[in-house]
C-alpha cells in the first residue's frame, strides 16, 4: 500500500463568518478560546468555512496514511505555509491571515508554502501520493506545490466541475461511506469541467 499525505486549501479569514467569530462581544464557544488562549486551525477553518472546510478536514482525517513519523494532514495558510490541524491560533493569526494573499504573486504566501513543502519532500518516500484537496482550477496552490511534487501530486477526480459546498458534501459521504475517492495526477488534468449532477441532501445528523 503506498503512502498518502492530504493538504488542505484554507478557509477564506474574511466575510461574514470572520467577522462574527473575532467580533470583541462575541460569546458563543468558539470565539471565547480564540480569544482567550487559542484554538486549533482546523476548526477555526471549519467554522469559517462550514461544509467545504469540514468535508475536506474529515475526509483526510478518515483516509491519510502517512509513513511513520510524518503527518497525514497539514492545512495550507497565508502566510505560515503548512501546518498541522491541530496547531493552536489565535483572533490575531486570523487576522494576520487576512492580511496575505493567497496569490502566487504574494511571496509571505508562497515562500513559507514551498519552504514547508520542501520539508515533508524530504520526509516522505518516492511511492507517496500528495492529495491536494482545494482548487486547481487556477495557479495559487498548483504551481508552488507541483514544482515542489510534480508528478506526486494528484486531486479527487470528482472536484471537476463541481463548486465548493458540493465538493464538501461528496467527501462527507466519501468519508462516511468509508468509499475513497479516485485521484488523478494534476499534471496535465482537465482543471475545468461541465458541473456534474447536484448531490442528494445529507441525512440530518450524519454529515460527520
Amino acid at each position: 500500500m503506498s503512502h498518502r499525505v492530504f493538504l488542505l486549501s484554507p478557509a477564506s479569514s474574511a466575510g461574514k463568518r470572520c467577522a462574527q467569530l473575532v467580533a470583541s462581544g462575541a460569546d458563543f464557544e468558539l470565539a471565547v478560546r480564540l480569544r482567550d488562549g487559542g484554538a486549533p486551525i482546523g476548526e477555526v477553518f471549519s467554522f469559517l468555512s462550514s461544509l467545504y472546510f469540514r468535508g475536506k478536514l474529515t475526509y483526510s482525517q478518515r483516509f491519510a496514511a502517512p509513513p511513520e513519523g510524518c503527518p497525514g494532514v497539514l492545512v495550507i495558510t497565508a502566510g505560515r505555509g503548512l501546518v498541522s490541524p491541530e496547531t493552536p491560533i489565535t483572533i490575531g493569526d486570523v487576522r494576520a491571515f487576512s492580511r496575505v494573499a493567497i496569490d502566487t504573486e504574494d511571496r509571505r504566501y508562497v515562500e513559507p508554502l514551498r519552504d514547508d513543502a520542501h520539508g515533508l519532500l524530504d520526509q516522505l518516500p518516492p511511492d507517496t501520493e500528495i492529495v491536494l484537496l482545494g482548487s486547481i482550477a487556477t495557479a495559487k496552490y498548483v504551481d508552488v506545490l507541483g514544482a515542489v511534487f510534480g508528478r506526486s501530486l494528484v486531486f479527487p477526480g470528482d472536484f471537476v466541475g463541481r463548486g465548493d459546498m458540493s465538493r464538501g458534501g461528496l467527501l462527507l459521504r466519501a468519508a462516511r461511506d468509508g468509499v475513497e475517492l479516485g485521484y488523478r495526477l494534476i499534471a496535465g488534468a482537465e482543471r475545468h469541467g461541465r458541473r456534474p449532477a447536484k448531490l442528494p441532501p445529507l441525512p440530518r445528523g450524519r454529515a460527520d
